[in-house]
Parts: C-alpha cells; sequence; structure tokens
C-alpha cells in the first residue's frame, strides 16, 4: 500500500538545483521557530514525566497533542497492543465528536486562554465524564492486528507512520476505525521500546480542516519519542506496584494490600450504607496433607484452592491470601443470602476439584472450611469484622469441617 509520500528520484541527465543561501533574517526566523519548538516540547516532556500513573500519563499526552498550548490537533487517540487476543485496543481519546462539540470546546479555551497545566489539571473530571462520547467510542473499538484491517494495524505491524494527508492517499486507506469513528485526514504514529511496537496514536483535524504540515509530522514524530518513554516508565511503574500487592504463590492480593482495600471498602460502605461480607478460608487438613506429600506438592495444593476461589467468586470481589493456607474474600454491596450463596459454591467446587485429581489417595482429598462476618450488622470496624469472619470459620472447623458458617453472637470461642 503506497500511502506514504515515495522518494522523489532525480534525473542523472539535470544538473542539481542549487538552493539559495539564507539570508540573516531568515536564519534568524528558522532559529527563533526552532527555539520556539524546543521549548514546547521541553514543557510538554516535563508535564508527561509529572505522573507514573498510565492512564494520567495518557491523559497529559493526549492533552499536550491537542491543547492550542501543545501541539494544537483536533483529536488525539491512543491505542495499545494486547498481545493475547492479538488486537490493537483503544485506550483512551481526547477532542470533539462533532463539528457542534468542536465549536464549545475551542470557545472556550479560547475565552478561558487556557494552558497546557490548566488543562491537565482537568483530569479527574474528564476520567468520571460520561459525556466524552468520543472517549466512548474509542474505548470499544478492538481491531485484529492484520495487514487486511486498516492503517492503524498497519502501524503496528510495520512499525511505521502512515500520513493519511490527501485525497488520494485517503481513496486508498480502507481501515475498519472509519465504521465507528468519522475520519478524513490524519495520521497515525507508532509508540516504540528497544524491542517492540506497544502502540499507536492517531491525530487528525477533521473539524478545523487545518492541513497537517510537514513541519507537525516532524514535531510529532519527536513528541512521540518522548510519549513512548513516559508510557514505557508508567507501565513498569505500575507493574512494580501490582507485584508489591500480590502474593508470589497463587497471584492473589496480598495481605497488606488486603488491609488497606478493606479499609477502603468499609469507608465506601458507611457513605453508601450497602452491606459488605467478609469471608474467611481455610484448606482442611492441609498439615497432614503436606507432611505427606511434601511442600512442592503443598505449594500445589494451595495454587489449585487459589485458582478456584478466583475463578469461582465475583469479578467485583476481592479475593486474597491471608497467609499460609488461610484465605480471605471482600464481597461488597453483598447481603447475607448472596454471600451464603458465593460462599457454598466456592466450598463445592473446591471439593469438586480435588475429587478429580486422582493423583491425591481418597484419604487425601482436600477441602475448605469458610466462616461469614457481615458489615455493617455484625460490626462497624475493622479489625472486630476480620475477628468475626474469623470466629465464624473456626466455628466451621470445629463442627465438622467441609462447611460454610455465619458469625452469630451466640459463638463462645474458648
Amino acid at each position: 500500500m503506497k500511502i506514504l509520500k515515495t522518494k522523489k528520484i532525480q534525473s542523472s541527465n539535470k544538473p542539481a538545483f542549487k538552493k539559495p543561501a539564507l539570508t540573516k533574517r531568515e536564519l534568524e526566523k528558522l532559529f527563533t521557530k526552532a527555539k520556539n519548538e524546543l521549548i514546547m516540547l521541553s514543557e510538554i516532556t516535563n508535564c508527561i514525566m509529572g505522573s507514573l500513573k498510565l492512564d494520567q500519563v495518557l491523559y497529559t499526552i493526549l492533552t499536550a497533542l491537542t491543547s492550542h498550548a501543545g501541539l494544537g490537533f483536533d483529536r488525539a487517540m491512543f491505542f495499545i497492543v494486547n498481545k493475547k487476543r492479538e488486537t490493537l485496543e483503544g485506550k483512551m481519546a481526547i477532542g470533539p465528536h462533532s463539528a457542534e462539540e468542536a465549536d464549545k470546546i475551542w470557545q472556550h479555551v479560547y475565552n478561558q486562554e487556557l494552558e497546557l497545566n490548566n488543562l491537565l489539571k482537568a483530569y479527574e473530571k474528564f476520567k468520571t465524564d460520561p459525556g466524552s462520547k468520543l472517549n466512548s467510542i474509542v474505548q470499544g473499538i478492538r481491531i485484529p492486528l492484520r495487514v487486511d484491517t486498516g492503517i492503524l494495524a498497519l502501524t503496528i505491524l510495520e512499525g511505521m507512520p502512515f500520513e493519511i494527508t490527501t485525497r488520494e492517499a485517503k481513496s486508498m486507506a480502507n481501515d475498519r476505525i472509519k465504521k465507528w469513528i468519522k475520519m478524513d485526514l490524519f495520521v497515525t504514529i507508532p509508540l516504540k521500546t528497544k524491542t517492540s511496537t506497544f502502540g499507536v496514536i492517531l491525530v487528525d483535524n477533521i473539524f478545523s480542516k487545518k492541513t497537517i504540515t510537514k513541519d507537525n509530522l516532524r514535531i510529532l514524530n519527536m513528541f512521540a519519542n518522548h510519549a513512548a518513554l513516559a508510557i514505557e516508565n508508567s507501565r513498569l511503574y505500575e507493574k512494580t506496584v501490582h507485584l508489591s500487592r500480590t502474593d508470589w504463590l497463587t497471584g492473589l492480593w496480598n495481605t497488606r494490600y488486603f488491609s488497606a482495600i478493606l479499609e477502603k471498602k468499609l469507608k465506601k460502605a458507611k457513605e453508601t450504607k450497602n452491606p459488605t461480607a467478609l469471608l474467611m478460608i481455610d484448606i482442611d487438613n492441609f498439615k497432614r496433607f503436606n507432611d505427606k506429600f511434601g511442600h512442592r506438592q503443598g505449594d500445589d495444593a494451595i495454587k489449585k484452592v487459589a485458582d478456584t476461589l478466583n475463578r469461582y467468586s465475583r469479578g467485583t470481589d476481592f479475593v486474597c491470601r491471608y497467609g499460609g493456607e488461610e484465605f480471605c474474600i471482600i464481597m461488597s454491596k453483598t447481603n447475607k443470602a448472596a454471600a451464603k450463596r458465593i460462599a457454598e459454591r466456592l466450598r463445592k467446587e473446591t471439593e469438586k476439584s480435588f475429587k478429580k485429581d486422582k493423583t491425591i489417595p481418597k484419604e487425601y482429598k482436600l477441602t475448605i472450611s469458610l466462616g461469614l462476618a457481615f458489615f455493617p450488622n455484625d460490626t462497624i470496624e475493622k479489625n472486630d469484622f476480620i475477628n468475626k469472619a474469623d470466629q465464624a470459620l473456626y466455628r466451621a472447623k470445629q463442627t465438622g469441617k467441609n462447611i460454610v458458617c455465619v458469625y452469630s453472637t451466640d459463638f463462645d470461642i474458648q
């Protein structure tokens, strides 16, 4: 697909054209222009590096692309590669969805004389703004990474920018994104690390109809290098943060993060007056199993229980390894009937998964015991909440194991 401008070849029969020397005034203009561009890029880079949170970094980048104090495009969109699904997925977009919306935005920017740093402060509002139609549409886009699915996929597959800046180029660009977003002339820029291309930025001037010049493209390419570095740094940071919050063996959330999250969930529950359930879980007869088969198979058993709890709990539940062979699950906005139903499902699925394992003798098949406590019925304090769920678990272990027990004030813990 010959969409990019091809290199011009001069005829060897014609003498080479010699450009006239620039005047002092022309040189001064070029110098001033280059200086202003460098200052702008420096300011934008400083803003980008101001956060390590990925969504804030992306918002900063896209704002810099669309702000009148930045590169000044009408719209900017970011797409990221999903390696597992082999797709390109819309992550974030900034800009109007219609000409009417564009007029309102530009008039507001003009009246308020908003600069880049001021626009960046609007991130929290943008994040929760249901009226951001372009952003919603872009976040729903999934494009297979194949050569026949259009320019965005080709930008990743070939690792090079595409300039759809002429009507001829547009007629050759059969792009899937046109199904979701009104497109005219646009530019795509790949974002790369040393080893791979992980994302694409798309910019256009669909409403203002401003020409995307060679100068625009040169600055955009320079900017993309800084943006790629900032995004990669934020991704590495978020990966590090995630690892610090998860258990090394099971991949579930760890105890420290569980404690912090429970505090936040209870605070939210107090504000919204929604019920919250806490489920404490222990593997029955695990020490006997571990002594018989060894620590390696014991670790495998813990991972199997963790996988079952993660798989059969709800997506909104917070599943944690509490320590050793103990687990806990925070269930927000969950009443007693729903929590008991979920707990019973987890108990049955765990029992079933070990029954199917023919490598374990019948007398060593593992089960789980579960204890439930509820906010605000049983308590409104975090530590007491954990203690009451633990008391319910202790009663379940005392009364036969492989059962679900709900906390009661009648419990008499010795």
